[in-house]
């Protein structure tokens, strides 16, 4: 069992004692984080896409309670103290009552449960700690389905497909909260397997499971939190970056060019098409089209990339999807840049850019493993220089790929 397991359980326990929650004979369902390979953004406009599940997680310990009362505290937000509400009686959805509590995910777990039928009856008592940077790294994602799974389990109900796990997750964050994520990070998380890239094909909604190909040069994946507090997504850049897609589709439509998404427009002859009709009338919309068009095509040279195991490539891919994420998409932010030129100078790394829904948060890179200690090196003697108000919150965190979701039992 690896270190940061047994320091989570520690602190589990230490939770638990603070609110006088029984901890014993609890399971703990830890839940890892994701990072996109490609394409970011691409789930709520129709792409393929392809990631793998990174080692900072969501431990929650729980157990039913034998009430009809669920009772959660989480040790990331001690300040909102002992969540407790009885099944079936939650705050309105998207109300000011959940608004900026992290009880809006407990709460909108058991909204959407009951609407989509399952008969949960049997409450919890839980303590959760987690150590996913806000911003970047899916842990809102990670946080629906730990609930989700945990409180089915709970119950005695197995849900047997896993895609409807990641529709329930995503109405969670959808319907209840009013975040309008795709399903990028759901998918991302729950189907992660150690070593392995997880490919989603929206088209049969399938998954394909894909190994780095053999001679691949030794990598590490590393993530740098800025130290920002990146808002949910209802309340950033990317719901409004989302409208724009949506509008561009509509407007398209309307146009009589037959596109249902954004990820219909593949073909060159058909994107200068629309790009020629709305490039003066509204330019910010075919930015955002163009970006997903050209992060489409670098998506398959990427995944050829990686199956052959150049991970050079894959780097290269990963760099270029971050200029047009910046340029074309215009959804990174200031803290997110300063470190991507920082990272960029560093001998060794392959591609960096930002992650997530963008604004604030993470940016992540690919690094040769001879190399990653130097990005840790020129991230701490430049982010405190050009960013003093984050010195003291800023981190750099060298990630695995990991199993997305574990279950253990007889731990505590």
């Amino acid at each position: 069992m690896a270190t940061e397991d047994r320091l989570a359980f520690d602190a589990l326990r230490k939770l638990a004692d603070s609110v006088r929650i029984d901890i014993q004979g609890m399971k703990v369902r830890r839940t890892s984080s994701r990072f996109c390979l490609g394409v970011e953004h691409g789930d709520y406009n129709g792409t393929e896409l392809f990631g793998v599940g990174t080692d900072r997680f969501i431990w929650m310990a729980y157990k039913p309670n034998g009430t009809n009362t669920m009772r959660f505290f989480s040790g990331n937000f001690p300040d909102d103290g002992l969540v407790e509400f009885k099944i079936g009686q939650t705050p309105a959805p998207k109300s000011a009552q959940v608004y900026d509590t992290w009880a809006r995910f407990p709460y909108g777990v058991d909204f959407i449960l009951k609407c989509q039928g399952y008969r949960i009856a049997r409450g919890i008592d839980a303590v959760l700690y987690g150590n996913i940077p806000g911003g970047g790294m899916s842990r809102s994602a990670s946080l629906s389905l730990n609930l989700i799974l945990s409180i089915l389990e709970a119950n005695g109900i197995e849900e047997k497909d896993p895609m409807k796990i990641v529709d329930l997750a995503q109405m969670v964050e959808n319907d209840y909260i009013g975040s309008p994520c795709g399903k990028l990070d759901q998918i991302m998380i729950l189907f992660a397997k150690e070593g392995m890239g997880t490919h989603y094909i929206p088209a049969n909604r399938s998954i394909q499971y894909v190994p780095l190909g053999k001679g691949a040069s030794d990598f590490r994946i590393v993530v740098m939190d800025t130290g920002t507090v990146r808002p949910g997504l209802e309340k950033s850049t990317y719901k409004v970056r989302r409208a724009e897609c949506e509008e561009m589709v509509k407007k398209a439509g309307e146009a009589g060019f037959g596109i249902s998404c954004l990820a219909d427009v593949k073909d060159p002859a058909l994107f200068g098409r629309i790009k020629a009709h709305f490039e003066k009338s509204h330019p910010h919309l075919v930015s955002r089209m163009t970006y997903i068009y050209k992060a489409q095509k670098r998506f398959y040279q990427m995944m050829d990339a990686w199956k052959g195991g150049d991970i050079e490539t894959v780097g290269s891919v990963f760099r270029q999807d971050g200029v047009g994420l910046r340029d074309e998409y215009v959804i990174s932010g200031p803290e997110l840049e300063t470190m991507c030129d920082i990272v960029r100078t560093v001998p060794g790394v392959l591609g960096e850019r930002m992650l997530g829904g963008g604004d604030k948060g993470a940016a992540g890179c690919l690094v040769l493993a001879a190399d990653a200690d130097k990005v840790k090196q020129a991230v701490a003697i430049a982010y405190p220089r050009s960013r003093p108000e984050y010195a003291e919150r800023y981190a750099v965190h060298t990630c695995k790929v990991v199993d997305g979701i574990v279950l253990y039992e007889n731990i505590l």
